[in-house]
């Protein structure tokens, strides 16, 4: 139980660090190439294709780091 509470500690620390980079960085438009843009008069998609790579990539060497370092 107290591993449980433990990793609940930390997913918790982890979203709340995520929470306030987003509230920090709200007005940063982070594209990079990959992501799609489609405008149109009244509408704007915004596909983050290679936003998500990037992230997933920086993710899960973290994740490795981490876990990594528990051992």
């Amino acid at each position: 139980m107290k591993l449980m509470g433990k990793f609940l500690i930390q997913v918790g620390l982890l979203f709340l660090l995520l929470g306030l980079l987003l509230v920090l960085f709200e007005n940063l438009k982070f594209r990079i190439p990959g992501d799609i843009i489609i405008k149109k008069p009244n509408l704007t998609i915004f596909i983050p294709i290679g936003t998500s790579i990037l992230l997933s990539l920086l993710l899960t060497l973290l994740l490795n780091l981490f876990i990594g370092l528990r051992k």
